[in-house]
Formats: C-alpha cells, structure tokens, sequence
C-alpha cells in the first residue's frame, strides 16, 4: 500500500526547489533551522502592509486572511460557487494546499490569479510561486485564464494618502508562469518523497544555497576553512569553479589561474600573514584632503510603501547623520549628531541642523560615498531652498573607500572585503563588537518599531542611545583609520 504523501504547502514547495536538504530538515529536524531574524520579520511585516495595500485594487472583495485553515478551506469551497473576488482563499487537493493572495472571476467560468510581491521586478522565484498555485486550482477544478504579479512601481511618489492604483505595476506573467509549470507535476512528487525519507538528503554547496533567497542553514559551510576560495574578492562563480576543482583555499589557487590585480594582492595577503600597503597610493589619497576634515555618515530608513510626501518606495531616507569635525592635523575632533525622535519626515529638522555644523569649505569624508551623495541629491529635489548648498557638500565629498577598493591598503583579516565592517577592525583593531547596535539594516528596523510601532518608552530611550552611539562609531572609525593611514605611509 502506498504511503499517503505528505502535505506541500506553496512555501515548502519553493523550499523543495531551493535545497532538498533543507525541506527534510525543516520537516523532521526543524530545531535546527534558526529562529527568524529581524530583517527577516521585517520583510515578511513589509509583505503583509504590502499585501494589505493591494486589496484596495479590487474594493469588492471578500477577506478571508483572518479564517483558521480549516475554516479558510471550507468558506473558499462556499463562495467560489457564488463568483466573487477573493482575498487569501485556501486550495487543498490531494495534500497541496495554496492560500493565494488574490482570485478573480474572469467571465463566465475562468479564474485570473493576482500574487503580491513587495518587490520591483519579476523574480524567477515568483514565476514558481504562482506555478503552484495555478497548479492547486487546477487540480481543485479551476480554469485558470490569466496570472499575474502585482510589484510596487518605484517611480510612484507619495503625494498625501497612499494612492494603490499608483503604487503598484500589474504584470500579466500568464506566458512565464506556463514555462515555470513545465514539468511540475514531477517536482511536486520529488519534494514529497525527500519530505518523506527517513534520512537527509546530502547536498553539496552552491549557487542555490543563496539563490533565492539566503538558506536558514549554515552548518554545510562551516566545513570550510579560514580564507576559502568563496571569500576572494569578487570572485564570483570563478570561487565555486575552483572549489569543485578541489581548490579550497586563496592560498591553494594555482598561478596559472588568471585573477585580477586585487584578487593577487588578496593571495599574496593570506600566503604571507601579513597586510598589503602601498605608501604611494596612500600619500596620494591623503594628499587630497583638504583641512578641515567632515566625516560624514547617515542612518536611513527605505520602507516598501513611502511614509512621507515626495518619496518613492525604497528610497532611503536619513532619520540620523553622524559627522565628526577634525579642525587641523593636530586638532581633537569635535562631533556633532542628529536623531529624529518623533514621528513625522525627519529631513527638514535633519537639513536645518546639519548645515549649522558643516563649514563651507574643507574634504567631507564618506565611506562609500555614493549613498551619501544619493540621499543628498534627493533631499535637494524635494527641498529645493537648500539645493545650492547640498549640491556645494556633494561637490566636497571624498569617498573613503577609494584606497581599500583598490586594494593600497589591504589586511588578510579582511576576508575579501573592503566593506567599512571589515577594514575598520583589520586596521585598527577597533570595531563594533562592543555595541549593542552594530549593523545598519538593524539600526533601520530598530528605528521604524521604535517610532512608528509599539515600542516601550524605556526600550525606546535605550535604543536612541544605542542608535547615537552606532552612528558615532562609524564617523570616529574613519578618523581612526586615516590616522592608522598617515601612520603607515609615514606622513
């Protein structure tokens, strides 16, 4: 007799695809999979608001997100012989079971499947997603006409309330979505028996295991040593190449193997323990700061849908800036902060304050200074009294990252990075290890729960401290490191 397989829902279907390992785990060993994470959340919190948005496109529709799975089932079974839109209705046949966002009647007896994504393009990801719904409604007796993927348009700029019908593209993906089902019925069979299997599937590293979306497991690569292959700087599929070869670390690659000038210095780094400096390039870059020095640096938060007038979704807006002034060589620096602590667009108290404490003349030193000089030159759209001025500071901006990207100063603790995360401590020792607070999509999120969701009072006051001293430590460990800079290149 057949053992009855066990039930794929939509999300475990997509799991299947990405790594059978990780669909038996999450089935028979799920302690292992860590619990969500805050960016995670935060995502899955940015799909639902999404998710709730898109509603708004069909008013007549009949909710049923708020229905338990069984209820969910047998109320989608009832009103889909009455023809009416439906938002989040349950599909279960022959243990698959789908829970759609939205379903619409399309003439007589046909059915168009509407998937919202919070994202701005189609994703091959969202292709199989709808697959398998079109699939389960198949089965279920459905005709299904069309498909298609409701995505947020990033060119929509928020003016007053939220208009859906503006914030959002409608993408008819009927003709990609019947690719992506080729072959389907098989898929669905292979996840169900690895689902099914006493023992885990062995899987060996890969592509997949970050495509689409960062596997929950680490453990398959913690086998790997210290300077592996897939830490070499932009390495890109080259780095799997040579692991499949049997070239495990930078230092094993051999010289007939064709890597570019950073990815040389990076193997040189690792063979000899020792850091690359080159005191030319250095002197070069320092030579071009002109006293007084600004380090500069924003906080921002970019959620899907836009909270304030004259921003589009994603678009990162500065709730922080932290800015350290070194008046002369000698000088002790002196800082200077913003933190917006209320609700509301934090950019005009932000733009007045800011241009009270950066001089007119004198470097502005940014690491990775496009992001800065991105939210400086929107400010300047929006808030055209100060475009002048911020197009004066953007003129001023010296981008910090010039002589790590190039690779004149690069320490093997840096593991292929010239991120500020890795060369802060590499070269000076110092990092972010003792805060509370050390990484900025967490200091994003933080700050949104903190002033828009429920956050207690005590916790909130804590977190604008941890939020002041975070920002504070990326602006002072730019001083740190041109004066770890000077120090090396003997100036």
């Amino acid at each position: 007799m057949k053992t009855k397989s066990p039930l794929l829902t939509k999300s475990k279907y997509l799991t299947g695809l990405q790594c059978p390992r990780l669909i038996w785990i999450q089935i028979h060993d799920p302690g292992k999979i860590p619990e969500t994470d805050p960016v995670t959340q935060h995502i899955f919190d940015q799909g639902h608001l999404v998710g709730d948005l898109a509603k708004k496109l069909f008013p007549d529709g009949l909710d049923l997100s708020t229905e338990n799975f069984m209820g969910n089932i047998s109320k989608t079974k009832l009103l889909l012989k009455n023809r009416v839109p439906l938002f989040e209705p349950g599909i279960l046949v022959n243990n698959l079971y789908s829970r759609l966002d939205i379903l619409i009647p399309a003439g007589e007896n046909d059915w168009d499947i509407f998937e919202v994504k919070a994202s701005t393009a189609v994703k091959e990801v969202n292709l199989n997603d709808v697959a398998f719904q079109r699939h389960c409604c198949i089965r279920a007796g459905l005709t299904i006409k069309k498909c298609y993927l409701i995505l947020i348009n990033n060119k929509y700029v928020r003016n007053g309330d939220i208009d859906p019908k503006g914030l959002f593209t409608i993408n008819d993906v009927t003709a990609e979505v019947e690719e992506a089902s080729e072959g389907i019925h098989d898929q669905i069979e292979n996840i169900q028996d690895v689902m099914g299997r006493e023992t885990c599937p062995e899987m060996l590293i890969g592509p997949h295991c970050r495509d689409p979306y960062d596997c929950a497991l680490t453990d398959c690569w913690d086998c790997l040593p210290e300077h592996n292959v897939f830490s070499l700087y932009y390495s890109g599929k080259k780095a799997l190449a040579m692991y499949n070869a049997g070239i495990i670390t930078i230092g094993e690659i051999p010289d007939s193997y064709k890597l570019n000038d950073q990815q040389l210095i990076q193997k040189a780094c690792v063979l000899s323990g020792k850091p690359h400096i080159n005191k030319a390039d250095i002197r070069h870059f320092l030579s071009n700061l002109e006293y007084p020095l600004y380090f500069f640096d924003f906080e921002t938060i970019a959620p899907a849908v836009p909270l304030f007038d004259g921003v589009r979704p994603y678009q990162n807006v500065p709730f922080q800036y932290s800015l350290h002034v070194v008046r002369s060589e000698d000088a002790k620096p002196e800082h200077h902060s913003f933190l917006a602590e209320t609700a509301g667009d934090p950019r005009p108290a932000l733009l007045h304050n800011l241009r009270s404490v950066i001089g007119d003349k004198g470097a502005i030193l940014a690491y990775n200074k496009g992001f800065e000089e991105g939210i400086l030159k929107d400010m300047a759209i929006v808030f055209p009294e100060h475009s002048g001025w911020l197009e004066q500071v953007c003129n001023r901006l010296v981008d910090l990252l010039v002589p790590f990207k190039s690779f004149a100063y690069y320490h093997p603790a840096q593991n292929g990075s010239a991120s500020l995360k890795a060369v802060l401590p590499a070269i000076t020792g110092n990092g972010y290890k003792d805060l509370d607070i050390n990484n900025g999509q967490i200091a994003s999120i933080l700050y949104l729960s903190a002033i828009y969701g429920d956050m207690p009072e005590t916790e909130k006051t804590k977190l604008m401290n941890d939020l002041e001293k975070y920002c504070g430590r990326d602006t002072e460990g730019m001083i740190w490191i041109v004066e770890k800079l000077r120090e090396l290149a003997h100036i």
